[in-house]
């Protein structure tokens, strides 16, 4: 019998929807599923007050772990899938310290890995992070997936903050849609469950390449990568300086994170138009690298889709 490993942290409960409606096709006899919910000592809370979401965004950004729930488990694995947020560009904090602790040392060690991403729409360099993490155990990833908040960028930017910090996420005021991912879309991401039982059923996930390829699993908006590594580059500086003052939940750090808010809205109001006309002539001007830069990002499982007519019957 051919065992799976699925490993995932829901704050808001969206994730979990999306485990449910992947992994559904994958249980039958001849696969065994044991899901492990990464569990932090000191929850997350859902919804974040404002202090509580900034505050965690140095140690998100530097992949600090937090105190985790140990798992015991004597299993030998197949595949392993993983599923998390993105946290300030960065995987989540427990799916970070999932990834630090000896049992993902153990376990993950020479296996094949898939990745699923549930965000808004800015996870390119938390997945490049991903693959440093997955490396460090010597894991092999095989396949990413990412499903993104409906809702173009505007949008997304006032629909996703407010779910996260009041826990409303209706439409409203007839421009805004409902926040995070279609669902719809999390429905039919059951096609990469059946793609991947009929894998496994077949040893192909010992190959180590990719076994959703052909199923849209991942688009990258190549308009979103220079914000994203300006963004990391911004983080990364104001991470450094606001850890040096204090531990999380510290009083000390609020005036300085209440100034890092202040400049990371005067950079989103006056900083990013600029930035993404001029990367528009850029991609313009160099738009056979900025092509090659898209597909190394969507690698390995990309972003074509001839092979969902085979799994049409699923959508």
């Amino acid at each position: 019998m051919k065992k799976v490993l699925i490993v995932s942290y829901s704050q808001s409960g969206q994730l979990s929807e999306l485990v449910t409606s992947l992994s559904s096709p994958i249980r039958c006899d001849e696969i065994e599923i044991n899901h492990k919910i990464i569990k932090p000592k000191k929850d997350y809370p859902f919804p974040w007050s404002f202090f509580d979401f900034m505050d965690c965004f140095p140690e998100s950004i530097y992949m600090d772990p937090c105190e985790i729930e140990e798992v015991e488990d004597s299993n030998d694995y197949d595949l392993v899938i993983i599923f998390y947020q993105v946290w300030f560009l960065s995987p989540s904090i427990p799916v970070t310290s999932f990834l630090k602790s000896k049992f993902a040392q153990d376990k993950l060690k020479n296996k094949p890995v898939i990745t699923v991403i549930g965000c808004r729409n800015m996870w390119v360099m938390a997945q490049e992070k991903m693959k440093n993490l997955l490396k460090d155990l010597d894991a092999k990833l095989i396949d990413n997936i990412v499903l993104i908040d409906q809702g173009n960028s505007i949008a997304t930017f006032f629909t996703t903050p407010r779910w996260m910090l009041t826990g409303r996420k209706n439409s409203f005021w007839k421009i805004f849609p409902e926040a995070g991912i279609d669902k719809q879309k999390i429905k039919n991401s059951s096609r990469f469950g059946f793609a991947i039982k009929e894998a496994i059923t077949n040893n192909l996930e010992k190959e180590n390449k990719s076994i959703c390829y052909g199923l849209n699993a991942v688009s990258v908006d190549e308009k979103l990568i220079k914000s994203e590594q300006i963004g990391t580059k911004s983080f990364m500086i104001w991470g450094k300086l606001i850890r040096k003052i204090g531990k999380p939940g510290d009083i000390k750090r609020k005036p300085f994170l209440a100034l890092y808010t202040a400049f990371l809205i005067l950079m989103i109001i006056v900083v990013v138009p600029i930035n993404m006309i001029v990367q528009t002539i850029i991609r313009r001007i160099n738009k056979k690298k900025i092509l090659k830069e898209k597909a190394f990002y969507e690698m390995p499982s990309g972003s074509e889709d001839f092979r969902m007519k085979d799994f049409s019957k699923y959508e």
